[in-house]
């Protein structure tokens, strides 16, 4: 069995993590994790979404924080953009990747972006574009990849079709989000394998979140096949506003420890990423989700 000799992580905790807590977090403090996750060795971090402040107002102030952030030219700082506005205010801000976002069910679409599938990604047409005439590496997201909360199950076909669209319109990568964490292993394999048919393997990168508590296993069972992009969110941040009951990401330290395990190379330092996870998690007043986490802060000090 082949595993990649390096997977490259995506922290994604400062922007889908946050994005679902019941009120917005200091700038100050989506300051200093994002800080602490380029010094854990984080080099491609979603630091935030330009998406109107209506419907999201823990992320209205994006454009302040990255102002704040110190440049690292090591460090890849990624923001969600739903159109041409937020694309502009991206750019004002110096970010070099955007993401936009589709879905693979037309009911979790129409609660999410106010639009059918093919509504949304004629919308992100005129973004794609743009992006491109300046330069701008565009991610694809797909939403409830492995499950619906409107409609339950989602077929791999639905999926690899909206993958392929936002591959065919420039998506330089596709990341494919089990929003409500109801997939198992063999079904993840499934689907990525069914999505490779349409869509390169490198170009495929995997967002799973946890409610059922098979993130990892997903993970792993995906990694057989040679995906070597991971989504995860330091201490096992979020949610989804429009998934009720969905849990967080995979955690950022829990995928970290179980490919550094693996002799898989991250270059990601776990001690830096947890003491990361434990003041983000002590700022919002609860215990990490990773289990890593709480298993390193009970640990006794090395000698």
């Amino acid at each position: 069995m082949s595993y990649p000799a390096r997977v490259q992580v995506v922290e994604v905790g400062p922007r889908d993590g946050l994005q679902n807590e019941p009120a917005p977090v200091p700038i100050a403090a989506r300051v200093a994790l994002i800080e602490a996750l380029a010094e854990a060795g984080m080099t491609r971090i979603e630091a935030g979404s330009f998406v109107s402040p209506r419907w999201v107002p823990q992320m209205a102030d994006t454009a302040e924080v990255l102002a704040r952030l110190r440049p690292r030219p090591e460090v890849g700082y990624a923001v969600l953009v739903p159109n041409l506005q937020g694309l502009e205010r991206a750019l004002a801000s110096g970010v070099r990747e955007v993401a936009v976002f589709a879905a693979a069910s037309e009911s979790f679409s129409r609660r999410n972006v106010n639009g059918s599938i093919a509504e949304s990604l004629d919308r992100f047409a005129p973004v794609l574009e743009a992006a491109r005439a300046r330069d701008l590496r565009v991610r694809g997201y797909v939403s409830c990849v492995l499950g619906c909360p409107y409609e339950g199950d989602v077929v791999p076909a639905a999926v690899a079709r909206v993958a392929a669209s936002l591959h065919a319109m420039g998506c330089h990568e596709i990341a494919l989000g089990d929003t409500i964490g109801t997939g198992t292993p063999l079904q993840a394999r499934r689907l990525v394998e069914r999505v490779a048919a349409d869509v390169p393997m490198t170009a495929i990168a995997l967002h799973f979140h946890d409610t059922y508590g098979q993130a990892l296993a997903n993970i792993l069972a995906c990694l057989e096949l040679g995906v070597s992009v991971v989504d995860a969110a330091v201490a096992g941040l979020g949610g989804c506003p429009y998934a009720p009951g969905a849990a967080g990401n995979a955690a950022t330290e829990d995928v970290v420890y179980m490919l550094r395990g693996m002799g898989i190379e991250t270059g990601i330092d776990l001690d830096v990423l947890a003491a990361a996870g434990r003041s983000i998690a002590s700022q919002l007043g609860r215990e990490p989700a990773s289990k890593v986490a709480r298993a390193l802060a009970a640990a006794p000090p090395h000698p």
